[in-house]
């Protein structure tokens, strides 16, 4: 079994092929929310639920940073079904 952190780093090295990615596990310090209980999807302490990602890929060239933004949360949509609350993101092309 794999866990959501080893997809998500798959999903985004394949759809961006990144010069650097950085995924990290934030959900520690949202373990409080209710929703955690309360939604599908989201089991209560196991984490896996809030991240933040920082990332550069050529694919973000001539990319304003909502289009980056929608293009990696259309990346993870199956991520955010299955229980991926939120991602904080730092997107960049090469050189920026």
């Amino acid at each position: 079994m794999t866990t959501r952190t080893e997809r998500i780093h798959a999903i985004l090295t394949a759809e961006f092929a990144p010069e650097a990615l950085e995924l990290k596990d934030d959900s520690h310090k949202h373990a409080k929310h209710a929703h955690r209980m309360e939604q599908v999807g989201h089991a209560p302490n196991v984490g896996e639920t809030h991240y933040r990602l920082a990332m550069v890929s050529a694919r973000f060239a001539g990319q304003t940073r909502v289009a980056r933004s929608r293009a990696v949360h259309e990346a993870l949509d199956a991520e955010f079904k299955s229980g991926l609350h939120a991602l904080a993101l730092d997107l960049k092309a090469p050189g920026e």
